[in-house]
């Protein structure tokens, strides 16, 4: 039966809004990891079957179809293919599954997987447009009008209010929010300094400046400044920017093959995609898919949360990885050990690629033999995947 490895995984830095990143086009950062990818895995650009991307604001400078001229500014072959991936947050963690669908199935033996965004020189909405109408259509604003959180306007399910409606179903005080912020901070410095994530990255060099390190790390937050910030969605809110991911650029890739593949081509793999799922929940509260989505890749797993060494739920607003600790149980210590989106940012069609190539470098480092992943989406959806380690 044939298998999905991974066998090497890479990502830029996150660059901040309007940071060190920000002058690169999302081609050239696609086409700078991609690169990065094979030449460290030691394979030829030639074998890649297909390349799969996320990108969730699909206009401008991401638009038609980013994968394939990622691929051609790589300088790679004119005959590897890309297609780009949309799942809203998770399209990267999608595309990642997609390739191991497409690998297991027979259809492809070598896929990268992996995405980008420029939040800071594609907007975050930007895709909405101006005079375009609802992207939902009139159906679907019918038949959740009236429903607490629903928004007049082109948008009416707003991410920041489903984070505000979460925090209340879960009671989950401003404290609280504060800490678990504060505490992603503290867990993202600490692996800066403890050398964490240098294998996984591939500095990017731009106008003489190399950018080594993630730059949304804030060390000299507090709780009481934490504290000071104004809500951002509601006047009487809980959520902050402080307890909310950041808006950040990057981009990150994987390569995965068959286990067959990867050894007639002299390379070790790291972990099998052991499972991968998708689940959906309510559009309105949009961000409490994550918890299905785990229950389902258990299920389909046929392990315990206990059996899981590490997990890494994306920050995109503090109430999801809370509330998901609430309902599953999970031991809050294996729980974004090395900080998430809060602290290192959301880049967003490139953050299920970068949550996955963090926690299989962690699996290496640490001999930890399952990982799960999973991470909210627009309309109420979640990717969840487990990893096992192989080495």
């Amino acid at each position: 039966m044939r298998d999905a490895v991974i066998v090497a995984a890479v990502r830029t830095p996150v660059g901040r809004r309007n940071g060190a990143l920000s002058g690169i086009h999302a081609v050239s950062l696609s086409a700078h990891v991609l690169n990065a990818l094979v030449e460290r895995a030691g394979v030829d650009p030639a074998d890649v079957d297909d390349v799969f991307w996320g990108c969730v604001s699909q206009v401008g400078e991401q638009s038609w179809n980013i994968a394939r001229n990622a691929v051609l500014a790589a300088g790679w072959p004119e005959s590897v293919p890309g297609t780009t991936v949309d799942r809203q947050c998770g399209s990267s963690q999608q595309a990642l599954h997609s390739a191991a669908a497409a690998v297991i199935s027979g259809q492809c033996d070598v896929v990268v997987a992996g995405g980008v965004e420029m939040m800071s020189r594609v907007p975050m909405g930007a895709s909405v447009g101006e005079g375009v109408g609802l992207p939902y259509g009139e159906q679907v604003v019918k038949r959740y009008a009236g429903r607490e959180g629903v928004q007049d306007g082109p948008l009416p399910f707003n991410q920041g209010i489903g984070a505000e409606l979460i925090a209340r179903r879960w009671g989950l005080s401003r404290a609280q929010l504060d800490e678990y912020s504060l505490a992603s901070h503290e867990r993202a410095a600490a692996a800066q300094d403890a050398g964490e994530f240098d294998e996984e990255i591939a500095p990017v060099s731009l106008d003489g400046v190399t950018v080594t390190q993630d730059e949304g790390v804030r060390r000299d937050t507090s709780l009481e400044k934490l504290a000071g910030l104004k809500p951002a969605f509601l006047p009487d809110g809980l959520i902050t920017a402080g307890s909310s991911s950041q808006i950040s650029d990057g981009a990150a890739a994987l390569l995965v093959m068959t286990e067959q593949a990867a050894r007639e081509r002299g390379l070790r793999p790291w972990a099998r995609i052991h499972t991968a799922v998708v689940a959906a929940d309510d559009p309105v509260l949009m961000l409490t898919a994550p918890i299905p989505a785990t229950a389902k890749a258990l299920r389909r797993s046929g392990l315990s949360l206990a059996d899981i060494g590490t997990y890494e739920v994306n920050e995109a607003f503090a109430p999801i990885p809370l509330a998901w600790l609430a309902e599953t149980g999970a031991d809050p210590q294996r729980l974004n050990p090395a900080g998430g989106a809060i602290a290192l940012g959301h880049p967003l069609g490139a953050s299920g690629a970068r949550l996955a190539t963090t926690m299989v470098h962690r699996m290496r480092a640490q001999g930890i033999r399952y990982g799960l992943q999973t991470m909210c989406e627009g309309g109420g959806m979640a990717n969840a995947m487990i990893l096992e380690l192989m080495e």
